[in-house]
């Protein structure tokens, strides 16, 4: 007769506290019912404005992801869109605030960098739900995430070149990582649009599947990560983002690029072209100058 014994296992925690969130009312908080336990499920919460970043949702998207590092009971984190889309990008009259406007253009640039770094520097693993549309600064969070889980019919676009901007919040330090530098080239330059299963083909996300899987892959993913060793899981995340961090200098330089194109020309031709629905022309400027 064996002396040994299977070890009992550590209870999962599951007290997760919803009111240590009470200040980023922009964003919608719950305990998937069913996980686990320690999981926390984010949702952008403008269905009405296809989940459209403003300066509020912003100005939390750059602290959030500090808090969850500081919130011992959350394990892992989900962070999705409320109706069709994940994020539609930016909001177009918050842009318009922005384009030729250089207070404003520096306070958009330190929360931009802060989405990026507190990504990083967030041990908690987080799996982004990419159940729609995802452009911009809400695409820098679904790409960011450790784990992201996309709608296979879905599409994504960087989308700065079209407003006339350099691809400045995530894309120089995670897309050549991601998909080669041929690739994140080609759309990065063009903006084209890619769907998830090319999206999965190309190692842009970690998984494409049907629209109705999208939320239950990513608990499932989320639940399989927060039962795992906590320590192991984190310092294990720490160190893959140690190839994020080597590029830093390079995101850094792009997100003023970026911001440094929202004191000129092209974005406000290219916002003008957004809200009028048309083409934009970037040689408009040029040529009211001949």
């Amino acid at each position: 007769m064996s002396t040994t014994s299977t070890p009992t296992p550590k209870s999962r925690p599951s007290d997760i506290d919803l009111g240590t969130y009470a200040e980023y009312d922009r964003l919608l908080f719950d305990l998937p019912s069913g996980s686990g336990g320690g999981v926390l499920r984010i949702t952008l919460n403008d269905p009405d404005k296809f989940n459209a970043t403003d300066a509020a949702v912003h100005l939390q998207l750059s602290r959030i992801f500090r808090t969850i590092h500081d919130d011992e009971s959350v394990r892992a984190v989900v962070i999705t869109g409320a109706g069709r889309a994940f994020s539609a990008g930016g909001d177009l009259d918050w842009i318009s605030e922005q384009v030729g406007d250089y207070a404003q253009t520096m306070r958009v640039m330190k929360e931009a960098g802060d989405i990026v770094r507190t990504m990083i520097e967030c041990d908690t693993p987080i799996v982004s739900a990419i159940n729609g549309v995802a452009v911009g600064a809400g695409l820098a969070v679904a790409l960011m995430a450790d784990v992201s889980i996309m709608n296979e019919s879905a599409k994504l676009t960087d989308g700065h070149i079209r407003l006339g901007v350099g691809a400045g919040d995530h894309a120089v330090a995670i897309w050549p990582l991601l998909c080669g530098m041929a690739k994140a080239k080609y759309y990065l330059l063009t903006a084209d649009f890619v769907d998830g299963k090319e999206a999965e083909r190309i190692g842009l996300v970690s998984k494409a599947v049907p629209a109705d899987d999208v939320m239950t892959t990513a608990l499932e993913v989320a639940d399989k990560l927060a039962a795992g060793p906590v320590d192991a899981t984190r310092l294990t995340k720490r160190a893959l983002n140690h190839w994020i961090r080597q590029a830093l200098p390079n995101f850094e330089a792009s997100l003023a690029y970026e911001m440094l194109n929202f004191l000129g020309p092209d974005a406000a031709e290219g916002l003008a072209a957004l809200k009028e629905k048309r083409a934009p022309n970037f040689h408009r400027a040029d040529e009211t100058a001949d």
